[in-house]
């Protein structure tokens, strides 16, 4: 079991940066998988970006070449670098940890990211 504290979000105008991070509360160097989940009102959580074995990303089509994941293993903290956000960006962002490839996801409580002129 991992517990995980997200922290950064906010509101901020639209072009704008924000800087997610998300503390776990284990060494994460040998977690399988972690990343970024996100949910806008009456909207199903999507995928925004993930990091596999501290060696393969993958992001959504809607944040490629804005958001950027990445990840401290001395800190233990994983990050989500957003620029130039839109609008649309808006939503509860929640960060997530597989353990190994079998294992459940592990949430944290989520952090409001608000976009808005």
């Amino acid at each position: 079991q991992v517990q995980l504290v997200e922290s950064g979000g906010g509101l901020e105008q639209p072009g704008g940066s924000l800087r997610l991070s998300c503390a776990a509360s284990q060494s994460i160097g040998n977690i399988y998988d972690m990343g970024w989940y996100r949910q806008a009102p009456g909207k199903e959580r999507e995928m925004v970006a993930t990091i596999t074995k501290g060696t393969t990303w993958r992001y959504a089509d809607s944040v490629k070449g804005r958001f950027t994941i990445s990840r401290d293993t001395a800190k233990n903290t994983v990050y989500l670098q957003m620029n130039t956000l839109k609008l649309e960006d808006t939503a509860v962002y929640y960060c997530y940890a597989k353990l190994t490839i079998w294992s459940q996801r592990y949430w944290g409580q989520g952090t409001q990211v608000t976009v808005s002129s």
